[in-house]
């Protein structure tokens, strides 16, 4: 089985490898159309700003490319953000992969107390659902670093709260996202990765 994770401006692209090589499994970043087409599973992770990602990933074609995927793919964090429909984040159009809008935190709780933004650190995802996220108990904790959120919709799949719930995990056809840092989530993150490659 082989296994691609897509090179562009925005990526924290080293931790994945490593969490991968955890695993037991090994991967190739590449940018190259072809060789993306080609894998049995693609995972498309960001950290970074979405209008820039978004511009780099046009002047490629990888926009169009990402779209037209038929394999199992997983964005996380930023990636995840990009296949929604929109951010706010400098008023972004995305790819659209998914309905849900992405939308700025507004640093605060649901008693007015002020929230740091952006959120880092461990919360919980909850009401889980698809193969991606099995064997998981409820309220696994999780590790994220991220100032805005995509909206729960139907294509959600795990829920987290931050001053109001938000999508932590999507899913939609062969399109799965991840708000949280697998890769940094010890063995839940791990159990996620195992998942993604065996399970889906």
């Amino acid at each position: 089985m082989s296994t691609v994770i897509v090179k562009y401006n925005a990526g924290n692209i080293q931790s994945v490898l490593y969490a991968l090589e955890r695993i037991g499994q090994q991967a190739v970043v590449t940018d190259d159309p072809g060789q993306i087409r080609g894998a049995d599973k693609v995972i498309f992770p960001g950290v970074g700003e979405a209008s820039t990602a978004m511009e780099y990933l046009k002047g490629r074609g990888l926009d169009v490319l990402l779209r037209e995927l038929k394999q199992p793919v997983l964005g996380i964090c930023l990636g995840m953000q990009l296949m929604c429909s929109y951010s706010e984040e400098n008023d972004t159009t995305c790819l659209g992969i998914f309905e849900e809008k992405v939308k700025k935190f507004a640093g605060l709780g649901e008693n007015g107390e002020k929230l740091k933004v952006p959120q880092i650190g461990w919360n919980n995802i909850y009401d889980l659902k698809t193969p991606l996220l099995e064997g998981l108990p409820e309220n696994s904790f999780c590790y994220f670093v991220h100032g805005y959120y995509a909206d729960l919709g139907k294509h959600t799949i795990a829920t987290t709260r931050y001053g109001q719930p938000y999508s932590s995990g999507l899913h939609r056809d062969n399109f799965y996202g991840v708000q949280f840092h697998p890769e940094k989530s010890a063995t839940v993150g791990e159990r996620i990765l195992k998942n993604f490659l065996e399970n889906v």
